[in-house]
């Protein structure tokens, strides 16, 4: 979709772009609900499931099925964490590739009808152990898929488990974000931040 616009932020319950396998197994793409719904639930939750652990998610009734059958490609450019640095507010990073080109998270998708019929589709994230930068500022990491992985992410192959892992400790660089809301971002690259702070994934 190359007309579909970029955003400098996204957050839960918001529309996300995604690229799936469509019904002739081509990748096709598709605006879901980040939050994902389990396709027997009775109603939507308060506390929508933005992310899925990929230590779990193949025994989790909620996304059992989903990682088996409707994995997805979440493309992006970045991400935010702020660390919790005892202050009143917290520090925002902004974690990316070095080059700043596009990456995709590993994703699962469902497809939930409502009690009075109207339907949604949501999806969620997988999250695996971060690597050795990640690692210093949360204790969680965005699975990421790469491209010679697509297809199989999104085949009909029932089992991925080897693909569900933090990418290489080089992958990503952070910057020191004055202000997101703002769209003000210091230079500040690598190094990582300090040790030990306490962080919210996303």
């Amino acid at each position: 979709m190359p007309n579909f616009p970029s955003r400098e932020q996204v957050h839960p319950t918001d529309p996300i772009a995604i690229v799936r396998a469509g019904h002739d197994g081509a990748a096709e793409f598709a605006l879901v609900r980040w939050g994902f719904v389990p396709s027997w639930a009775k109603e939507l939750r308060n506390q929508p499931l933005i992310n899925a652990r990929a230590e779990t998610v193949y025994e989790k009734t909620s996304f059992k099925n989903a990682i088996r059958r409707r994995r997805c490609l979440i493309p992006a450019d970045g991400f935010y964490e702020w660390q919790d640095v005892g202050g009143p507010r917290k520090q925002a990073w902004f974690i990316h590739k070095p080059d700043h080109s596009l990456f995709a998270f590993g994703g699962i998708w469902e497809h939930w009808m409502a009690p009075g019929g109207s339907e949604l589709e949501t999806a969620a994230m997988l999250t695996a152990h971060p690597n050795a930068l990640i690692a210093n500022i949360h204790d969680r990491s965005p699975v990421v898929v790469a491209p010679e992985n697509f297809a199989r992410w999104l085949s009909n192959d029932e089992r991925v488990e080897d693909l569900l892992h933090a990418p290489p400790d080089e992958f990503w660089a952070m910057e020191k974000i004055v202000s997101p809301r703002a769209k003000a971002r210091m230079e500040e690259p690598t190094p990582a931040p300090p040790s030990k702070p306490q962080f919210d994934l996303f």
